[in-house]
């Protein structure tokens, strides 16, 4: 006999019941996104690193031109001309490769997020489209800051041997 509050005469599921494929589903993307977490940070460190990385390399490939453009262009507070030219070259060099490597990773996205904040600051004739560029940059930063380096970076090897070094102990 066929309920009236249930016409077609088949159980429905409590309100609170989920279906074993929900679940199941689930927990295939759970997993899939565990696969795909470290790619994507260490894609994520790749990109930021080699567009920092670039402009260091065309500060040193033409250091005449870069000492005039501290010179005349930018204006970073607190430096010397010459003095910020080495500096934010450095840091252009030096950050990235920390970086892509995952080693001291934090400390490099920290520091390149600084210098990034100053290139924007020093820099009046940056424009609209340089701006979100220096913007997207800053955000990706502040991921590499705020969630770390990943798996798939030197940080989490040397930190995974030394925990297992200190456990021995």
């Amino acid at each position: 006999m066929k309920s009236s509050s249930n016409p077609s005469g088949i159980a429905s599921a409590s309100p609170g019941f989920v279906p074993v494929k929900a679940i199941v589903a689930g927990k295939a993307i759970v997993c899939a996104l565990q696969v795909l977490t470290p790619v994507l940070d260490l894609g994520i460190r790749i990109m930021i690193g080699l567009v920092f990385f670039q402009s260091g390399l065309s500060k040193i490939a033409s250091w005449a031109t870069t000492l005039g453009l501290f010179h005349s262009e930018y204006s970073v507070p607190l430096l010397s001309p010459t003095l910020a030219a080495c500096l934010g070259t450095a840091a252009e060099l030096g950050f990235p490769v920390l970086l892509v490597l995952g080693l001291g990773t934090r400390g490099a996205a920290f520091g390149l997020f600084i210098f990034n904040i100053i290139a924007v600051l020093s820099y009046p004739g940056l424009g609209d489209v340089g701006l979100r560029d220096h913007q997207y940059w800053g955000v990706f930063l502040l991921v590499i800051l705020l969630h770390g380096p990943g798996k798939l970076s030197l940080d989490y090897l040397l930190g995974r041997h030394v925990w297992r070094t200190l456990g021995r102990g």
